[in-house]
């Protein structure tokens, strides 16, 4: 069969994503998942008696380790299914990347296996990242001194 009739079989018989409603749980779920991270930076604000400045850092690791630690138990893939965008896109997102990919290889060493391969996914947000902090920041400082 050739590839042109093979991809209309396929796009007419494929499940059409209700988009609306996708939008309305990623909006909610990423509203709760500022909430608890608010809630976060206001306890760990309140309870070490620093400024909220210094206590994001406490709320970001946690964040960070919520999303490490459940996709290690094997909760965050089915979350992500349901809510989409609304985990993905947070730090939780990139902690799941990460953790995916470091449990994926774990069998092949820690060098080799984990080393090689855990920003495997999430490199790439990290370069570009780092690349369009560098554009913008030469930007801001060709046109608004700095």
């Amino acid at each position: 069969m050739e590839k042109r009739r093979y991809k209309e079989i396929v796009d007419k018989n494929s499940p059409k994503p209700n988009r609306l409603q996708n939008g309305i749980i990623a909006f909610v779920v990423g509203g709760l998942m500022g909430a608890l991270a608010e809630i976060l930076l206001q306890l760990y604000s309140y309870l070490f008696h620093i400024p909220s400045k210094e206590a994001s850092v406490f709320m970001i690791i946690t964040m960070i380790f919520i999303g490490c630690l459940f996709t290690a138990l094997g909760f965050f893939d089915n979350w992500v299914k349901f809510a989409k965008a609304g985990l993905i896109i947070p730090i939780t997102g990139f902690a799941h990347a990460t953790m995916s990919a470091a449990l994926e290889y774990k069998k092949e060493g820690l060098v080799t296996g984990i080393g090689a391969n855990m920003l495997k996914l999430s490199g790439s947000v990290i370069i570009f990242g780092v690349i369009s902090a560098y554009f913008f920041g030469l930007i801001r400082l060709v046109f608004f001194g700095g």
